[in-house]
């Protein structure tokens, strides 16, 4: 599977905004059966998970920064999977990127980037202060 990231840009604090990753290389049913993730890395810091969810969406991680403020959904149909992030504050600034891996994913791992395999280039969100 491919993935490609988008919908970054500037925005101010306490503004919206909608990541969007895209598949290909698949079709919608093996798409259903991959885990997914939205990984971000600041310059200076190490990547780090934003939102996970296991494939059947019976799992989910959120990073405690984003808690109430970010949620991530998917339409397999379409081989999409989306961050919607609200509130945003300046330290949300990161390039950030969309992780899929095609096994199951446990609750336990689902914020770790060593468990993805398939990586899309990551998209900048900028958030001014």
């Amino acid at each position: 599977v491919q993935l490609q990231a988008s919908g970054g840009g500037l925005v101010q604090a306490g503004g919206s905004l909608r990541l969007s990753c895209a598949a290909s290389g698949v079709s919608g049913v093996t798409f259903s059966r991959y885990g997914l993730g939205w990984f971000r890395q600041a310059p200076g810091k190490e990547r780090e998970c934003v939102v996970a969810t296991s494939r059947s969406g019976g799992s989910l991680y959120y990073a405690d920064s984003v808690k109430n403020r970010c949620s991530i959904s998917r339409d397999n149909a379409k081989k999409m999977v989306y961050l919607q992030m609200n509130s945003l504050k300046p330290e949300d600034t990161a390039v950030y990127f969309c992780a899929a891996k095609d096994q199951i994913l446990s609750a336990g791992v689902l914020s770790l980037a060593g468990e993805y395999y398939n990586w899309g280039r990551g998209t900048l969100v900028t958030v001014s202060s």
